[in-house]
């Protein structure tokens, strides 16, 4: 199991925020669960999150998006109940992972870019934190660009962050989509 190094924190990207974190506490040289555990403790999920994310292969980031962009879902259906594309969007995601040859790819693409034409950021943003952030509907539509996996799991994650319950519930699925491999 690879080990979070200063250099791997480097070739991902690492905000140096977190990077400088992980070294004042000797976070470094940890296997990732180990890192995650940690971070879990220190309160750090957003951190969480991204480590799991940078671990995670294409089907299990897929995974981790669909997931996480059904614990929003509800929220922007609330707002939009005749606004099925993010829906089929989630719906073609999973029907990729069945079966992921181009015809199904192709169908989430289409899915997701449907899904994103529709603008309805500002109303889960109003449904989730009567705020300004607009990630609960960008879950919800990008959750099946397969190719994208990674900003769906992010759009999802950080829009289920305002309950820390929830927060902690993608991320330990995220643990175990790890864990698991994917299976």
């Amino acid at each position: 199991m690879k080990l979070i190094t200063e250099q791997w924190l480097n070739e991902k990207n690492a905000c140096l925020t977190s990077k400088d974190t992980a070294i004042k506490n000797n976070w470094i040289g940890l296997n990732i669960f180990q890192s995650l555990d940690l971070l879990i403790y220190a309160n750090r999920l957003n951190d969480a999150n991204w480590l799991i994310a940078q671990y995670m292969k294409k089907k299990q980031n897929v995974l981790y998006a669909i997931f996480a962009a059904e614990q929003v879902i509800h929220i922007f259906e609330k707002k939009c109940p005749n606004e099925d594309r993010p829906r089929k969007a989630i719906k073609a995601a999973k029907n990729y992972l069945k079966n992921p040859c181009k015809k199904t790819k192709d169908s989430a693409y289409d899915a997701a870019y449907a899904a994103a034409a529709y603008d309805a950021a500002a109303y889960a943003a109003y449904a989730a934190y009567a705020a300004d952030d607009a990630d609960a509907a960008h879950a919800a539509a990008n959750a099946a660009n397969a190719a994208n996996a990674a900003n769906a799991y992010a759009n999802a994650a950080n829009a289920a962050y305002a309950n820390a319950n929830l927060k902690l519930k993608i991320i330990q699925n995220g643990i175990n989509i790890l864990k698991n491999k994917g299976k």
